[in-house]
């Protein structure tokens, strides 16, 4: 039976790196449908299907971070036996963050390597108005000032009903998230912030460097708060960098096609 969690397929037993990829609010594990053909061959991209999207349209969204933390762990833990890291963008950012948490309260293997993008610093609060709650149209005003949703879905009604649910769920996962004190995580961490994000500017990155005792960096790259799209080659180039495998553009035939 197939792993719901793993929407592009389960780890293999691989030399490399293992890259856990968490989506941002409203996305699914086709964020990061392209990564696999950007990466040298020892990193290997697996990006996780969380529930209610995609692959797993049919299972009811989570609306809490703790439950939704605990359950991406209990879908991992069978894959932690060979060197991993993680990466998350903007609520995916968070997620990872707790779920590095998690992992270590079990008692698990540890990442290689937190990737945190495009999120703020855990212990700072929201600057954005609630939505989980809010109106039809605030939902979408909020949509529309994060400008990662294509217009032609905005300006769908049925569709963006389908698509409200998980939207919700994912707001509120972000909107009732409490920060709890912990001591540091012992991962290294880098920080990817865009250098236009009008969500998460650079006062609100630099402080992730105190969760964690290990090196930390935050590397600012050109664009808004989905600069993970318009940056991906430099990004993915810096993930490969950091964890020490051949740089992405040094590798014949690993680009694929862009869509």
């Amino acid at each position: 039976m197939r792993d719901p969690w793993f929407a592009q397929g389960e780890p293999r037993d691989l030399p490399g790196v293992r890259l856990f990829c968490l989506p941002y609010a409203g996305g699914s594990a086709a964020a990061y449908r392209e990564w696999n053909d950007l990466t040298p061959p020892l990193l290997h991209v697996h990006p996780l299907e969380l529930p209610g999207r995609g692959a797993r349209w049919g299972d009811p969204p989570v609306n809490g971070l703790p439950r939704l933390v605990d359950m991406v762990a209990d879908g991992l833990s069978e894959h932690l036996d060979r060197p991993y890291a993680l990466f998350g963008h903007s609520m995916g950012g968070l997620l990872a963050f707790e779920l590095c948490r998690t992992l270590r309260a079990r008692g698990l293997p540890p990442p290689e390597h937190l990737f945190v993008s495009g999120a703020a610093a855990p212990e700072l609060p929201r600057t954005r108005l609630p939505v989980h709650t809010a109106p039809h149209t605030d939902v979408l005003d909020e949509l529309r000032f994060l400008g990662g949703t294509p217009p032609e879905i905005l300006h769908d009604p049925e569709l963006m009903e389908l698509l409200l649910p998980t939207l919700r769920a994912d707001f509120s996962v972000l909107e009732t998230y409490r920060y709890r004190s912990l001591p540091p995580l012992d991962v290294p961490l880098t920080v990817f912030g865009g250098d236009a994000d009008p969500v998460v500017p650079y006062d609100r990155l630099h402080r992730w460097q105190r969760h964690t005792c290990a090196d930390a960096r935050l590397l600012v790259l050109p664009g808004d708060h989905f600069f993970l799209h318009s940056a991906t080659v430099e990004v993915l180039a810096a993930i490969a960098d950091t964890l020490a495998l051949e740089a992405p553009e040094t590798v014949p035939g690993r680009r694929g096609h862009h869509s």
